[in-house]
């Protein structure tokens, strides 16, 4: 037997001694005193084991996987199967960017801040309404649309010359969906002069 073991044996023995011979109030207390003991000390050692997660992360409902697994018929879980797991790597607001496969776009989503690239990713990626993410942030929804029309404006108005000068250069990166995004844009802001 090793020295270690030995140890624990003794100490073992010693508290079930002390246990067996309490009668009085004061020695159950020196007894409840040692058990609190040895589970802080157990939950010492079992904290180094643990998943270290803010509580941020685990109050908006970030998982992945560890604390709160997946369940297994989730489209995500097929898509790890089918060898498509790059979805799951990405799904957080600091990394959303790389999920969009534009380039001038993804740059543009990667300069916002951390607070608009979180109200962003909640609200285009997992879908929630700005009532649900103010819920989350403890906000108020009135500021949460704020945020997002913050985010979304900055895109744009930062999108709009790269466009405009693809289109005069002929670039391959020219879709139709850029064109029509100018076209929109256009017609805004002819809408706003004329009120104006």
């Amino acid at each position: 037997m090793g020295k270690k073991q030995l140890v624990r044996e003794l100490k073992r023995a010693a508290l079930e001694r002390i246990e067996n011979a309490a009668r009085t109030e004061s020695d159950f207390n020196v007894v409840i005193k040692q058990w609190d003991n040895l589970d802080e000390n157990r939950e010492r050692r079992e904290r180094g084991h643990e998943i270290k997660r803010n509580e941020e992360t685990i109050r908006l409902g970030y998982t992945d996987g560890m604390i709160l697994p997946i369940p297994f018929l989730h489209p995500t879980w097929r898509g790890i199967i089918n060898g498509d797991f790059l979805d799951l790597i990405y799904d957080n607001a600091e990394e959303m960017w790389q999920l969009v496969e534009d380039a001038d776009i993804s740059m543009l989503i990667k300069a916002l801040t951390a607070k608009q690239k979180e109200v962003l990713f909640l609200s285009a990626v997992r879908g929630c309404s700005p009532q649900q993410i103010a819920c989350y942030k403890e906000q108020t929804d009135r500021a949460i649309r704020k945020l997002l029309v913050a985010a979304l404006i900055h895109t744009r108005d930062n999108l709009v010359p790269i466009i405009l000068e693809q289109i005069n250069n002929n670039s391959p990166n020219m879709t139709c969906e850029k064109k029509q995004f100018i076209e929109g844009h256009k017609k805004t802001a002819l809408d706003n002069a004329k009120r104006e």
